[in-house]
């Protein structure tokens, strides 16, 4: 168990520990000529149950605030120290709402220096005590009178708490480690060392941790839990870790710093919360409000963005963004403090629901209606409506790190499905799934209506026309399984419904027939765009539109730009190549320009066509005909069908 301290300045929280545990908690010479404490101290004792209790003494001068909220994350019990003599004083409810804010909801109340003063006082400091308490979740937490030098009333606040200890349950060591860093320095003969409070996981001797923000690896080579030499340790315990690593000094770490699982490095300058603020502020909260954000044992400032308002009211909550100067490693569920740009005052703080929230579209409804239901405490209460919402389906990596929960401890919810894409799998409701299929089929069933005269789009195209709301990995998983399915086929790199065929205008046909005899006619040596142009009195851009439209319905074949051969054509120039290379035993550019009669640079364009489409394949000096390619096996059936010997073709 981790127990913290709180409470104004010289209200004898260091006392109070001293008396507990017999160690004095101001260790630095500065604290001890002040007599107050500025940094956090730790102190380890055993309390009669045989395990030690690890406490944190806290300062309480309100220019410490900053040390305070480093200690309290992370505690599992508050001791809430009020002077008798002083009574509830500024820091005492300061203190008192940076807890409620952190989450921390057992407490006990402690009396101090009642020997200072008498019954009637003690009376009236309990009677304010309990109203500083009502309206919070701490609310009936139980007081305790002490005096701290005399030791009257340590044995029954030790055996309260020992009694907390023995009800508090372990915290679950499931989930990736995390550790935020509160200490840092440097031991002869051991080398670097950090210490903090285990958010969540487990770590052992020898694991492999990364710092972030840095990114930089290091190895556990030490270890001690709750002060003891240990070989695990799990969430809940103070952890001490002895760190090795490349170059590793401790100039490298600081206060703030996260030491994680590899599987959660992902450092963030942008969180949705859901904001609290304080009911002591006397105004509201405006939208892009400068602020000191604590998350763990990292200080940061950063901007306010209100999602769902335009200002925050005392004592209201809404949904925000923090737009953070410096990265920051959160998961669903920590809690942040805010407080004012010159950290004077504490405004107010909430709960993280997305650490990696978007820049853009973060007050869209679809945003919002996410982060409702990230207010949910688990992440299969919140699955179905983050699915409803993610057009793009969910990264289960990324909720992994969101939620720090690893996927095989996850129960999903009915009605999910997968689609893996080239960068990973993404979750989605199956009945969204479907209706993404629907919605492809459908718009190239538009895109075919609109453009009858075309075989259909590429792949880009088509999701710019039907899905351009998918990212594009998405899509092209979606568009693979609509092909798998034989609910769209492909042409090429045209994509077309498996029943459409291209259909020519009435003009466009009627150029046709006015082309083709000329295209026909030039034999192996066609004529050009500009020429078959000039031979209809039509402007080239339509000749060449209409040829580009026969060319994608397989009538003709464009070898070089502005250049094209009917089907009729190619085939005779694939025949004559595979009578040549059964004659010679391959192709070369003399034989070929000799066999069909044209000038050499046409010869080698159509050589080089070959090469592209796969017919032929070029070896040094000459060229062999693929065996395996479309129009090879093509004119091998039907040389066969007129009765001939299909040679060897290699």
């Amino acid at each position: 168990m981790i127990v913290g301290t709180a409470g104004h300045i010289d209200h004898g929280k260091t006392a109070l520990l001293q008396a507990l545990t017999g160690q004095q908690g101001d260790r630095r010479p500065a604290e001890r000529a002040r007599g107050i404490t500025i940094d956090l101290g730790y102190l380890y004792a055993d309390l009669g149950d045989g395990q030690l209790t690890g406490f944190i003494d806290v300062p309480g001068h309100e220019r410490f605030v900053h040390n305070m909220l480093a200690g309290a994350c992370g505690i599992d019990l508050l001791l809430l120290v009020v002077a008798a003599d002083d009574g509830v004083m500024p820091q005492t409810r300061e203190h008192l709402a940076i807890a409620e804010l952190l989450g921390i909801r057992q407490a006990l109340v402690v009396l101090s220096k009642v020997d200072r003063v008498d019954a009637v006082r003690v009376q009236q400091v309990s009677e304010q005590v309990r109203d500083l308490l009502a309206p919070g979740p701490l609310a009936g937490a139980e007081l305790l009178a002490v005096d701290s030098l005399s030791g009257q009333g340590i044995d029954t606040l030790r055996q309260h708490l020992l009694a907390f200890a023995a009800a508090q349950a372990a915290r679950s060591a499931q989930g990736y480690f995390r550790l935020p860093i509160d200490r840092a320095f440097s031991v002869d003969g051991a080398g670097v060392v950090v210490t903090g409070t285990a958010f969540a996981g487990q770590v052992a001797l020898a694991d492999e941790l990364l710092l972030s923000p840095s990114g930089r690896r290091v190895r556990v080579r030490g270890l001690h839990a709750q002060n003891r030499q240990a070989e695990r340790a799990v969430a809940g315990q103070r952890v001490a870790l002895n760190l090795a690593g490349e170059r590793l000094t401790v100039e490298q770490l600081h206060r703030g710093d996260w030491l994680l699982a590899p599987a959660l490095l992902a450092p963030s300058t942008r969180l949705d919360i859901e904001l609290q603020l304080l009911a002591s502020e006397t105004r509201a909260l405006a939208h892009w409000t400068p602020v000191h954000v604590h998350l763990a044992a990292q200080d940061v400032s950063g901007r306010v963005a209100l999602l769902d308002t335009d200002s925050l009211a005392p004592g209201q909550s809404c949904l925000a963004q923090l737009v953070l100067n410096a990265p920051a490693h959160a998961v669903h569920g920590d809690r942040v403090v805010l407080r004012d740009q010159s950290a004077q005052r504490t405004l107010g703080g909430g709960q993280v629901l997305d650490p990696f929230a978007p820049a853009r579209g973060r007050r869209s409804s679809p945003r919002l209606v996410q982060l409702q239901a990230l207010r949910t405490a688990s992440l299969e209460e919140a699955l179905p409506a983050l699915l409803q919402s993610a057009g793009n389906g969910l990264d289960p990596a990324l909720l992994e790190r969101q939620f720090n929960r690893q996927r095989d401890s996850w129960t999903l919810p009915s009605g999910l499905c997968e689609l893996v894409t080239r960068q990973g799998t993404r979750l989605f409701d199956t009945t969204q799934l479907q209706a993404l299929c629907e919605a492809l089929v459908e718009g190239l069933r538009r895109f075919h209506a609109e453009s009858p005269d075309e075989l259909g789009p590429d792949r880009d195209r088509l999701r710019r026309y039907a899905l351009s709301e998918l990212e594009r990995p998405v899509f092209i998983a979606l568009l693979d399984e609509a092909l798998a399915e034989g609910r769209i086929s492909s042409s090429g790199p045209w994509l077309h419904l498996p029943d459409h065929r291209v259909q020519l205008g009435a003009e466009d046909e009627a150029l046709r027939e006015r082309l083709w005899p000329l295209l026909l006619a030039g034999g192996f040596d066609p004529p050009w765009v500009r020429d078959l142009a000039g031979a209809v009195q039509q402007d080239e851009a339509s000749v060449r539109l209409l040829l580009r439209k026969l060319a994608r319905l397989g009538l003709l074949h464009q070898v070089v730009k502005d250049l094209f051969y009917p089907e009729p054509t190619l085939h005779s120039l694939a025949h004559h190549a595979l009578t040549l290379e059964q004659q010679h035993g391959g192709l070369r550019v003399i034989d070929w320009r000799d066999r069909i009669a044209v000038g050499r640079k046409r010869s080698i364009q159509l050589l080089e066509y070959f090469d592209r489409i796969g017919f032929t394949r070029r070896l040094a000096t000459e060229r062999r005909i693929r065996s395996d390619s479309a129009l090879a096996v093509q004119l091998m059936g039907i040389k066969a069908e007129e009765g001939g010997s299909p040679s060897d073709i290699h």
